[in-house]
């Protein structure tokens, strides 16, 4: 039958090798020499061979048998994998290290999390994030097959995502952006009717529009353009005009302005997003809580 190690056993042989003796070997353990020599014996039954030499009298040094010369190196490397994997483990429980992974709506991340993950990373300095940018659909895309720890997103039909847990955390308006010179911008609020005379480009948040009054006159909109990028572009560029949540206007662009929508008022939550009946790791459960307990903070402000 294999042997089964304790590890206290063998750093008690370390140790009693290391020191030259088993009343230096008690003290470092913090145990009485008789508890520290029927380790040894129990560890050498287990072996079925003497780790040390006999000694003719007490003082004289404790000395290595070949066969425990030869386990020596054995023991050591056996009790250093343990530290290490014991630490590792210790570090991942206290979120000191690992890997989260998590995703969210581009709005959040370009606005939100550069400054939360700033403050985050100060206390786990080890800790490896994946952050995936991408819109609503494929954050939860994402987090169903489980590439993700969790996404920050806003949920067009939570009946759909019953499978999901949502934490909502953050809340916005949707606005018409559209160029600094456009008509549209001598408004200090809108109403739906005045978007009919101007060519809408939809994107993937128009949706949220749906349940609306507005909803008419964002189905006719000539073209639809997905990628952030290249509707910030073609807004630049005159092309036309789009509802926005506030969090997803690009504030610095000097070009854009953003009209919030008086009528219909529509507002989009944005929160975090995770599956239901599924722990999340150590460091993906700390960054949730981390984002919550801001959350919490600021109403308290």
């Amino acid at each position: 039958m294999m042997a089964e190690f304790k590890i206290a056993q063998l750093r008690h042989f370390i140790w009693v090798a290391e020191l030259k003796g088993f009343h230096l070997a008690a003290e470092k353990a913090h145990r009485t020499q008789p508890a520290i020599s029927l380790s040894i014996r129990d560890l050498e039954n287990k072996l079925g061979q003497a780790l040390f030499e006999k000694r003719e009298a007490k003082s004289s040094k404790t000395e290595l048998t070949p066969f425990g010369l030869y386990f020596m190196p054995k023991a050591k490397e056996f009790v250093a994998h343990h530290d290490r994997v014991a630490q590792d483990m210790e570090l991942l429980a206290k979120y000191k290290s690992g890997h989260l992974r998590f995703a969210s709506v581009p709005s959040i991340a370009s606005r939100i999390l550069p400054s939360l993950l700033g403050q985050f990373v100060k206390e786990s300095p080890e800790l490896k994030i994946s952050l995936y940018d991408d819109n609503s659909e494929a954050v939860m895309r994402m987090i169903e097959n489980q590439q993700v720890d969790f996404g920050i997103s806003h949920l067009f039909d939570e009946q759909e995502h019953s499978d999901k847990e949502f934490i909502p955390i953050w809340e916005d308006q949707i606005g018409v952006v559209c160029p600094v010179d456009h008509p549209l911008t001598k408004y200090s609020q809108l109403d739906w009717k005045k978007l009919s005379r101007h060519r809408l480009i939809a994107n993937g948040t128009s949706r949220l529009l749906d349940s609306s009054e507005a909803k008419s006159v964002i189905e006719k909109s000539q073209f639809y353009v997905s990628n952030m990028i290249s509707l910030i572009a073609m807004l630049e560029a005159g092309f036309g005009v789009t509802t926005l949540p506030w969090y997803a206007f690009p504030k610095d662009n000097p070009k854009l302005a953003f009209v919030a929508l008086a009528k219909p008022v529509v507002k989009r939550k944005i929160g975090i997003v995770m599956l239901k009946n599924k722990s999340l790791s150590p460091p993906a459960r700390a960054m949730v809580d981390f984002i919550v307990e801001q959350k919490d903070k600021q109403i308290a402000e």
